[in-house]
């Protein structure tokens, strides 16, 4: 096969209903069969792998199918969190639209967001072993040459999962940093990607730094990539990339910071592979500050050009075209095609048709397609 530009997407994919549900009983404190709820998943994983590989997804994952959701699963695994902040959550652009922030939050309240209450530590090493082994045993079944794993940031559990223990966010940060690096070193170890999802570095700003300077929210993330990369110290940079989202819901976004402000400080953080939104009408403008910033020879852009959000599937020349957009100004070489973000990044959660999934994920690949035979003649 010649050069082409390769295809991967953002994590989470839809969970069957009643994988959802026996899920949903479990953080509910009810007991579930366990052997049950396994093979559910195995089955789950089976099928969405081949599925990545029949519509020619080059980096594939088990789509995130066995946990609650792509920050708050942690809690399974450290200790130190206790029950469900049930306190109400404000995001500037959703407090601009009060009707509409209605409707959303009635949806985003159902999140399960444990509180942290007493020194975080990693005491269940076991998870991450047996999502590994799951992992291996289904790629197994389908040949899969290559794939990555998601985990949590520091930075992104400390957004989501409140901290009531410590005295500063900085000594949380990095708490959970120690107690992540298990999790971390065990994605590599196995021989997968690993994806740090940083939701911190964008979303944060118009969340917990909503009422605050820019300057104030600049300074927090630069902690949260200093903790983040004291937890992946041991791990090359070129085994690892990172996930930056701005919120995977429909709102309007007009509070977001903007690329071009955090940019600088993102490439101090040492994963290789940057997945940056770049499909939803927010942010696909934003291709155009590679005009002026200069990729760093050691960062791959990982470009989402196809938005999870919406039902609209794609046409594959606008894909290529959004991918043109960046291959142009840092090589083509240096781009994968992405997703903006997960589709189902909570059990339960699904924004879209699973059928349309798929469909959009053929877009995705026959989009790097046109651009490939563009940029790889």
């Amino acid at each position: 096969m010649g050069k082409r530009i390769l295809t991967t997407h953002t994590g989470s994919l839809p969970r069957t209903q009643l994988i959802s549900s026996l899920i949903q009983q479990r953080i509910s404190g009810e007991s579930i069969d366990v052997n049950f709820f396994n093979s559910l998943v195995k089955e789950a994983i089976i099928e969405a792998l081949s599925k990545q590989i029949e519509l020619g997804i080059d980096i594939v994952n088990d789509g995130e199918i066995c946990r609650v959701g792509y920050s708050n699963y942690v809690s399974d695994r450290l200790s130190g969190f206790q029950g469900d902040n049930e306190s109400i959550v404000h995001i500037d652009d959703l407090d601009s639209f009060p009707k509409f922030k209605e409707n959303v939050m009635g949806k985003m309240n159902s999140i399960f967001t444990p509180i942290c209450v007493s020194d975080v530590k990693c005491v269940r090493p076991e998870l991450i072993l047996q999502e590994l082994r799951t992992l291996k045993d289904c790629g197994d079944a389908v040949g899969i040459s290559q794939a990555f794993m998601t985990a949590a940031s520091p930075g992104v559990i400390a957004l989501f999962l409140e901290n009531q223990h410590y005295a500063t966010h900085e000594e949380y940060v990095f708490a959970l940093a120690d107690a992540m690096r298990h999790e971390y070193e065990s994605i590599c170890n196995a021989g997968y990607i690993l994806q740090l999802d940083c939701p911190d570095l964008a979303m944060g700003k118009h969340v917990h730094f909503r009422k605050c300077t820019q300057q104030d929210f600049l300074r927090n993330a630069a902690i949260n990539i200093e903790a983040l990369n004291y937890a992946v110290k041991n791990i090359p940079s070129d085994q690892m990339r990172m996930h930056l989202c701005w919120g995977n819901y429909e709102g309007p976004h007009q509070c977001d910071v903007e690329l071009k402000d955090i940019i600088e400080l993102v490439f101090k953080a040492k994963p290789s592979g940057i997945l940056i939104e770049a499909a939803n009408p927010r942010h696909a403008h934003e291709w155009e500050i590679f005009t002026e910033v200069k990729l760093p020879a050691d960062k791959v852009l990982i470009p989402g050009v196809i938005d999870p959000k919406t039902h609209y599937v794609e046409h594959p020349k606008l894909v290529a075209q959004r991918i043109g957009n960046y291959a142009q100004l840092v090589g083509a070489e240096r781009v994968i095609a992405g997703v903006d973000c997960g589709f189902s990044s909570f059990a339960g959660g699904a924004k879209i048709d699973s059928d349309i999934i798929w469909a959009k994920m053929e877009s995705l690949r026959m989009g790097a397609d046109i651009a490939s035979s563009h940029f790889f003649r």
